[in-house]
């Protein structure tokens, strides 16, 4: 990739991440966690904190730079090659505490295989169009940012950018709660959704059945798109964050697995500080079904609210999952700890036109 290329990457993914980041409010945006000021002395720390442990990562973090230091020589296709869907799509939050996990052994061979699967370097579809791996290449920016894409790489039309989208609908800083799934479904980078237009799936329908039993005043809508909780703060993370269109765990036991279990442990390490490098004071999981308890059964359960029950699917939701009551305990958790302000409106599923491609639908 030239150095002009890079810079326009860079330029896409800061304005894709400036769209998914919530808005900033008129008035000052609470923290999570409460400032420093506000904390009795009494439960401050008895010694200075060290300089790693408060340090922004993104202070001295530039992809491009990362990106540079990746080797370009050797066999095809280089290190550089494979991890470029890594440097121009991952948010740079998630980005800076990843830099070292992307060039291990596993994750360079699981990025092998997707180059043979048909992911190669940011596509995604042959020359057909037609897609060879799921998320298949539908970027979520508007007409602006995707006009940018394509300059940096003139005809790719299948930029993958989903694959990472969870990164950049809800920064490391700002996650709440964490909704496991296991395989994306269809054209989605977020766990359990699916763009407008395409058939909500079953999982979903249940999801949405809970939904309503705790809020009543919850208005089912006619689609599956789930970006508004991810903006709320909602990490909606896949195990597998790819699979063979129409052939679920196709993508499993390849090296996701891990790596998924890498953000789980940052998430442990940061999630719900409300400050980018701050040490996290706890989130929210719900750990639906044996696979997501599995996943962060090492999280630390005095720090962390974590909720487990049945999976959604048709097949066990009514051994469980139906009468969990996990989204009022969430918030309530999250009220409690943080303030009212923590709250997730699970209610509020409008999806948003320049994100999700809405204005071009029938």
């Amino acid at each position: 990739m030239s150095k002009r290329q890079l810079v326009v990457a860079e330029t896409v993914l800061a304005s894709t991440t400036a769209v998914a980041r919530p808005a900033a409010p008129l008035a000052k945006r609470p923290r999570l966690s409460p400032p420093l000021s506000t904390v009795p002395s009494a439960s401050l720390p008895s010694t200075p904190l060290s300089t790693s442990a408060i340090a922004n990562p993104l202070s001295t973090f530039a992809p491009s730079a990362y990106h540079a230091a990746l080797a370009t020589t050797g066999a095809s296709p280089t290190e550089a090659d494979l991890l470029r869907l890594e440097c121009e799509t991952l948010d740079p939050s998630w980005l800076a505490q990843l830099q070292d996990e992307l060039r291990k052994p596993y994750f360079l061979s699981l990025k092998k295989f997707l180059w043979q699967e048909g992911l190669r370097g940011t596509t995604a579809k042959d020359e057909k169009g037609k897609a060879k791996v799921f998320p298949p290449g539908q970027s979520a920016v508007g007409s602006n940012q995707r006009q940018a894409a394509d300059e940096l790489d003139p005809g790719d039309s299948g930029l993958s950018r989903d694959v990472y989208s969870w990164s950049r609908y809800t920064p490391l800083e700002h996650v709440k709660v964490v909704i496991l799934g296991q395989d994306p479904y269809h054209d989605d980078g977020l766990c359990f959704s699916v763009r407008p237009g395409v058939k909500i799936p079953p999982s979903l329908r249940n999801i949405y059945k809970e939904i309503k039993e705790e809020y009543p005043e919850f208005e089912v809508p006619k689609h599956g798109n789930l970006i508004s909780l991810a903006r709320s703060g909602v990490l909606m993370l896949n195990t597998s964050l790819t699979v063979k269109p129409h052939q679920a765990g196709s993508h499993s036991n390849k090296g996701w697995e891990t790596f998924t279990d890498k953000i789980v442990e940052l998430v442990d390490e940061y999630g719900g500080s409300g400050e980018v490098g701050k040490k996290s004071e706890g989130v929210v999981v719900l750990a639906w079904g044996a696979w997501a308890a599995k996943r962060v059964a090492k999280m630390d359960k005095n720090k962390h609210l974590i909720l487990t029950s049945p999976h959604p699917s048709p097949l066990s939701a009514r051994r469980g999952f139906f009468g969990n009551g996990h989204f009022r305990k969430a918030n309530e958790w999250l009220e409690a700890k943080y303030g009212p302000e923590a709250r997730v409106d699970w209610t509020n599923l409008d999806p948003e036109e320049t994100e999700t491609g809405l204005q071009n639908a029938a």
